[in-house]
């Protein structure tokens, strides 16, 4: 018997809150975990770099998984991976330890990333976009909650504790999800061939992987960005926890006034453009309007994720499609957004202000811009 879509939405807000409160208590405290365990800056950047890079190779697997798993156990083993992975940290903090945890927490959240979606479809299609967005409010909140709660939680507990922390949310999902979820009968998913021309999709990917890339590179290194301008760990918390609270808002937005625009550029671009004046006020004016910031940052990052999921479901011909364009979009796209931290610790160790790491991402989102324009609704088959 299939579950009362309001209890799932609930447990799929709930299994979204995990996602990413392993990646955003890093930033906080990098002068900590520098200080107990001598990481270098692009050792650090590893600890981001590493899970997203796990999140493109389990939304490859994604099909072979749901045909192999189904949804909800494979889930079920994304939760304790990502449960295992969070505790770990409170028994033993090497810099080996470290990569080993943020590699197996990756693969947790990557897991879970590429099944849900799958899930939300097979059991509640005419539900599927408000159990999604919930779903996606949930790892922003989660990050949020994070960023905000990472200093204060290092200062009452300590900094092994604090990093396990999110294990315990793990657990008690898990638990929640092994009691309820797995009641309900499995359900298979078919796949389908692609029919669009590898280009498209290779540019498809570019787009998504480097818009992407901006919500890596900012989630990892704005916290360490305004520490080095002499803010304390609390505040620069505190402002990732605004922006990701900013992205919250924008992607609702993005939701309620998208079937206004068949054309998708116009908001495209102007995404993008928000974005663009986010990074260069980090480059120009960091310390004098470091809200502002935020909240442009927030805006284009918030509103493109979604846009470049919808951008690519417009090339698909059928639902079956959509799911392996998403899937290859996706695999491949994380795996680009990974990239983006490792070249700002690179650049930090390097001796050169993080300040070249914006600029870097400003040039990508031009980039971006320009190939924007060539989604034209009449050769999104091209």
């Amino acid at each position: 018997m299939k579950m009362f879509p309001t209890l799932f939405a609930a447990i799929a807000f709930l299994v979204g809150l995990n996602l990413r409160p392993m990646l955003a208590i890093i930033g906080p405290l990098f002068p900590v975990l520098q200080q107990q365990t001598g990481l270098s800056a692009t050792v650090f950047s590893l600890l981001t770099t590493l899970p997203v890079a796990m999140m493109g190779l389990a939304a490859l697997s994604g099909p072979w998984l749901i045909a192999r798993f189904g949804p909800v156990t494979a889930t079920a083993a994304g939760l304790l991976c990502l449960m295992v992975a969070c505790l770990w940290r409170g028994l033993n903090l090497t810099s080996a330890q470290l990569i080993l945890t943020a590699l197996a927490g990756g693969a947790g959240i990557g897991i879970i990333q590429a099944m849900m979606p799958a899930l939300i479809r097979q059991r509640y299609a005419d539900a599927a976009a408000t159990l999604m967005a919930l779903f996606s409010t949930g790892i922003m909140a989660g990050a949020a909650l994070m960023a905000a709660s990472a200093e204060p939680l290092f200062v009452l507990m300590g900094l092994q504790p604090a990093l396990a922390i999110s294990g315990v949310l793990a657990l008690v999902t898990l638990l929640i999800w092994l009691i309820t979820v797995r009641r309900s009968p499995q359900v298979s998913v078919a796949s389908e061939a692609m029919t669009l021309p590898a280009p498209r999709t290779l540019l498809l990917t570019l787009f998504f992987g480097i818009g992407t890339g901006a919500y890596t590179l900012v989630l990892a290194w704005l916290p360490p960005f305004y520490i080095q301008l002499g803010w304390s760990a609390r505040h620069s918390g505190y402002l990732l926890a605004a922006l990701t609270l900013t992205e919250v808002v924008a992607g609702f937005i993005v939701t309620a006034t998208l079937q206004r625009f068949p054309d998708r550029r116009p908001l495209l671009l102007g995404v993008l453009t928000l974005l663009l004046l986010g990074l260069l006020s980090l480059v120009f004016y960091p310390n004098t309007m470091p809200l502002l910031s935020a909240l442009l940052l927030g805006t284009g990052i918030g509103a493109l994720f979604p846009l470049s999921l919808i951008v690519t479901l417009d090339h698909a011909r059928s639902a079956r499609e959509a799911g392996t364009l998403l899937s290859r979009v996706q695999g491949g796209g994380y795996l680009i957004a990974a990239l983006m931290p490792l070249v700002a610790g690179w650049v930090r160790d390097s001796g050169l202000s993080l300040t070249q790491a914006w600029l870097i991402m400003s040039a990508g989102v031009v980039l971006l811009m320009v190939v924007a324009r060539r989604f034209r609704p009449q050769d999104s088959r091209a």
